[in-house]
């Protein structure tokens, strides 16, 4: 039995290495030493709706849980999002050597290796969607290896209890929601005996198991009062079903399904050939090095993020994504409607994961209802509906009105169409909400005597005086109607209110240009040249928005790149993530790469909120405002993608914002609006090969190299371009990061 033990577990030692060597450290954060601060340290797995952050010591594990659903407050008070509990594993063992800790985002899987006493530990962590559990494996390289206690520590000080091989709390929030935590040991060897204080004290397994089920009673249904049945039996199936399959089955299931989203896309900017942990790369990186690895590693990062966070069937990711350590987190860990939420979802479709762009469209939709008698006690006499700055789960919302924030949700619905073609979710889940939004601007605007339509009560988020018409809202609605009669036009319906929303849309206030050359952020040209502050509202036309571009709008181009060059280039972090977007819409690359660099700057343990220039990145990566705040990562992620390829104003533009640092590289699987996939390779900056692939019979205006190209895309098949010269192939890149 020893022998057979010591097999399996070197079987597993060895697949670690050979999993570290075939990714090498491209598609790995890893590090010499276990986190000390879960910010800026601790690394995240995550399912979509269960989530953890991982500490790794040796002989103290620490992994704090979370529920994407565990919220306080209700429909009238916004709440916040909740820590759920702690697991606790003391291990007696001596004092750890060889120590690595590794996240290996191309199989979502965290892993731990150290050897103590002559024994070589080894450890692996994943978030498995399939089983909708969190799964942990210990192993050594001896028989007896592991013994120590196992503690649950609920958040809300729950009783622990233990029973058998098992951990379970429970509790009911005041607001009424129920939740359930519950682990499960499956030892091999060795002994498990639960105590009556609630902890399992294990001595002497060989190898241990441990699988983690949480939920809630939440529902996103407001006809059932936002809660569904109590969890426990939900939980209970989860955890037996989990626990009675192989260790191996999990994970490879696990791995299979999560790749099929990852491998979607690579990207390859060149190999630095370090074998660095990240954090000495970070620092590495922000005395000057280059490090195209690196910037690579953060653009998969944010994907890894997104997929760890926002999966079909869940909500969608907040604040902070889905990891959260406090009851009282900062702004909430919340769903911010002035860029935050929307910042989010940035990536989801150029980077080819429509799929993740699911929850947020699920969530709007549940609190429809709510926002709609809300609105209307707000703005008497209007139709449809909006939201406040921040808000929760059941539809509640503080802070400011934000009028505009439902048009920008609306927008995302139009760029999911737009990328993915689907005419099933345009007619039945877009257009809808696109209509009811746009009749809330028609009911909501206000003629000037001139008889420029502007919206009344106006802020440029989160700066300068509330007025009527200021450019931020005006943008908005402008895409908004835009997106309407193209939707209304898609599906050949309500010809004449789109001819009457078309009629409202040429009467909009349009963005200015002020004295000193740039665009104004207010209708009277007050814009100060020395501020310098986070939000730049005011350039939405030019992104997300397509108003404003260097080819249809160069004059407004023009006054956008001095707007940008007057805010500066240091910030908080998701507003140096947004600038990406900005420079590379301008097709500045260089200035781009610039503002990636900037944000790649790493920075210390901190909380403080910081709303000046204090941005960059932890040494785990997240994202810091400061604090920690995803939308960076996911800013980021979205604005590498526009540097390589962009499609919003009509045609596909390759390689628009390619940096010099830069020079050689390749990218598979990116999308464009159109719902074609493109690969791209290019040497000394200069674009040499590129496939393009549609699902069904289309054209489609290609610009690349100074030029612009109709291009017939047979259904199913690839187009390769190659230099200035068409034909048909099949894509042959190497596959990257």
């Amino acid at each position: 039995m020893e022998k057979t033990m010591k097999v399996i577990v070197r079987a597993f030692l060895t697949a670690l290495a050979l999993a570290a060597v075939a990714s090498g450290q491209r598609l790995a954060l890893h590090y010499n030493q276990p986190a000390e601060d879960w910010q800026s340290q601790a690394l995240p797995i995550g399912n979509g709706r269960l989530g953890a952050m991982i500490f790794g010591d040796a002989r103290q594990e620490h992994l704090q849980l979370n529920e994407i659903s565990l919220w306080s407050g209700d429909e009238k008070d916004t709440g916040s999002y909740q820590n759920l509990a702690d697991l606790l594993f003391d291990l007696t063992q001596g004092a750890p050597q060889s120590y690595r800790r590794r996240l290996d985002i191309d199989r979502a899987i965290h892993s731990i290796q150290y050897t103590a006493d002559g024994i070589a530990y080894a450890r692996e962590y994943f978030a498995s969607a399939p089983q909708q559990v969190l799964v942990c494996r210990f192993a050594a390289d001896k028989s007896g290896a592991y013994t120590g206690t196992l503690k649950l520590n609920d958040a809300h000080a729950a009783r622990t209890t233990a029973s058998g091989n098992r951990l379970m709390t429970s509790g009911t929030l005041a607001n009424g929601l129920q939740y359930e935590t519950a682990v499960q040991v499956v030892n091999t060897g060795g002994r498990v005996t639960a105590s009556a204080d609630g902890v399992l004290r294990i001595d002497n397994a060989d190898a241990l198991t441990i699988v983690v089920a949480a939920g809630t009673n939440y529902v996103a249904d407001r006809a059932r009062g936002w809660r569904g049945g109590a969890p426990q039996e939900r939980i209970e199936a989860q955890l037996k079903a989990a626990a009675a399959k192989p260790y191996a089955a999990l994970r490879a299931a696990h791995i299979a399904d999560y790749q099929s989203l990852f491998r979607r896309v690579s990207l390859n900017l060149g190999s630095t050939a370090l074998d660095l942990p990240t954090d000495e790369r970070l620092v590495r990186y922000g005395d000057g090095a280059a490090d195209e690895e690196l910037e690579a590693l953060f653009f998969q990062f944010g994907r890894y993020l997104l997929i760890s966070s926002s999966r079909p069937g869940s909500l969608p990711a907040n604040l902070q994504g889905l990891w959260n350590n406090s009851n009282n987190p900062p702004w909430r860990s919340d769903y911010h409607s002035n860029i935050n939420i929307q910042m989010n979802y940035w990536p989801a479709e150029p980077t080819n994961l429509p799929e993740c762009a699911i929850p947020f469209f699920d969530y709007v939709n549940s609190l429809r209802g709510v926002r709609g008698e809300a609105t209307r006690q707000h703005y008497p006499n209007v139709r449809g509906w909006t939201v406040q700055t921040e808000n929760n789960i059941f539809g509640a919302g503080s802070f400011k009105w934000n009028p505009p924030g439902s048009a920008w949700y609306a927008q995302h619905y139009w760029e999911h169409y737009a990328f993915t073609r689907d005419l099933e979710f345009l007619r039945k889940t877009a257009y809808p909400v696109l209509k009811e939004v746009t009749q809330f601007w028609e009911d909501h605007l206000v003629a000037r005597a001139d008889g420029a339509l502007v919206t009344p009560d106006g802020w440029s988020p989160e700066h300068g005086p509330e007025e009527p018409g200021v450019t931020y809202d005006q943008e908005i609605v402008w895409d908004l109607f835009t997106n309407y009669m193209e939707a209304a036009t898609a599906l050949g319906v309500d010809t004449e209110y789109r001819q009457k929303v078309a009629q409202m849309r040429e009467k909009l206030l349009k963005p200015k240009i002020g004295a000193w050359g740039q665009v104004q952020e207010w209708p009277e040209d007050r814009d100060d040249i020395r501020d310098e502050h986070r939000h730049v509202s005011h350039l939405f036309a030019l992104h997300p928005g397509r108003q404003i571009s260097p080819v249809a709008t160069p004059e407004l181009a023009s006054a956008a790149k001095i707007s940008l060059s007057a805010r500066g280039d240091r910030s908080t972090g998701w507003a140096m993530a947004w600038r990406i977007n900005f420079w590379a819409r301008l097709l500045d690359g260089d200035h781009a790469h610039r503002l990636l660099r900037n944000l790649l700057h790493i920075t210390g343990k901190g909380n403080k909120t910081d709303y000046g220039k204090g941005g960059g990145v932890y040494s785990n990566l997240f994202d810091t405002h400061p604090p920690f705040q995803i939308d960076g990562n996911f800013g980021a992620t979205a604005g590498m993608a526009e540097m390589l390829l962009q499609s919003q104003a009509g045609e596909i533009h390759l390689l628009p914002a390619l940096p010099q640092a830069w020079a050689e590289g390749a990218v598979t699987g990116l999308k464009a609006r159109g719902n074609v996939t493109v690969d791209m390779a290019w040497k000394g900056g200069k674009l040499t090969l590129a496939t393009l692939r549609s699902p069904v019979a289309t054209k489609a205006t290609v610009r690349f190299s100074g030029r612009t190209q109709t291009v017939t895309l047979p259904a199913g098949r690839a187009v390769k371009l190659v230099g200035q010269a068409l034909s048909q192939a099949k894509s042959a890149f190497q596959p990257g990061l």
